[in-house]
């Protein structure tokens, strides 16, 4: 997929590990302008980490970007943990990044799950958010991840009929529960496959156009195992988000502005909620991309992601 429209390829300036709470470490780097303008990147899933390609986004003349892995997810360690995995803990290890990197305010860029997370950071600490760029909204509602595990079939039937028929048929009433109990199994023979087949699924509904790069970027084990097992996690949790879900605290954030981009194909999600969100955001400008489905390296999505960040650093 030709990505000249994103900014060249670049090394981070600075690499590190966290010691977070309860045996995590975080994996985290520092890319473009060390005095720049700071700009967090909350990558998908949850659960699928950070790569290179993220980096691309952003102008590093102007940027000081910040990118780290999830706990559980990616670099960080240890890879696939469950223990101490909830929305809270990840909100609290943002503050932790950025107390550490001495950062008082920054602007959040986030798709999918790296939406929600971005959205529940900015509710809990709105005085430390000068914006958002979000991508491919996922609000975690019940609705939403009934669609993700069922309501794809729809539209991909071959996709789908792969990811169910991975589970014998007599569990397939519970298709969350089944490949948890795999997921979360000890034995690499047994997750391993589980994890390969739920990412693969998630890939191949991601794009509006079949897309081999993107299969195969989430069949890589490393960030199959990481995005399966913790997505799953958060899936039978309703994804650890507040009572009344993101929607019932948006007064929290009605000050800050926020750019938000939507493929109008999304199957993965929707863009029903991507116009629920705009609706409840006084201060959000939605911008649909008619040509797109979910990826944030289709064509239209990523030159409309570098445009809303452009505009922020006009300000």
């Amino acid at each position: 997929m030709p990505r000249g429209d994103l900014f060249p390829d670049i090394a981070p300036f600075e690499t590190g590990y966290l010691p977070l709470s309860d045996g995590h470490t975080m994996y985290w780097e520092q890319v473009g302008n060390p005095a720049g303008e700071p700009v967090l990147f909350l990558h998908g899933g949850p659960g699928a980490g950070a790569g290179a390609v993220h980096r691309r986004f952003f102008d590093p003349a102007h940027w000081r970007l910040i990118i780290f892995d999830q706990r559980g997810a990616g670099r960080s360690k240890p890879l696939g943990s469950l223990a101490a995995n909830t929305t809270p803990h990840l909100v609290a290890d943002i503050e932790v990044l950025r107390n550490f990197l001495g950062i008082q305010k920054w602007l959040l860029f986030g798709g999918s799950w790296g939406s929600t997370l971005a959205i529940a950071y900015a509710q809990a600490h709105p005085e430390r958010v000068i914006g958002a760029v979000l991508r491919g909204i996922f609000l975690g509602r019940d609705t939403e991840v009934e669609w993700f595990l069922n309501g794809l079939r729809r539209v991909f039937p071959d996709a789908w009929t792969q990811f169910a028929e991975f589970i014998p048929e007599e569990e397939r009433g519970d298709l969350l529960g089944a490949y948890l109990k795999r997921l979360t199994d000890p034995d690499p023979s047994v997750h391993l496959p589980a994890a390969r087949v739920w990412s693969g699924y998630e890939g191949s509904c991601s794009t509006l156009l079949p897309s081999p790069d993107t299969v195969a970027s989430f069949a890589q084990d490393r960030t199959a195992l990481g995005l399966a097992r913790i997505e799953a996690h958060y899936f039978a949790h309703k994804l650890f988000l507040p009572q009344g879900g993101l929607l019932g605290h948006m007064h929290r954030v009605a000050g800050i502005p926020a750019e938000i981009v939507q493929g109008r194909y999304d199957m993965v999600c929707p863009a029903e909620t991507a116009f629920d969100l705009a609706a409840a955001w006084p201060r959000a400008r939605l911008t649909i991309i008619p040509d797109a489905g979910h990826s944030a390296l289709e064509p239209g999505v990523r030159t409309a992601l570098v445009a809303a960040v452009e505009r922020f650093r006009r300000r």
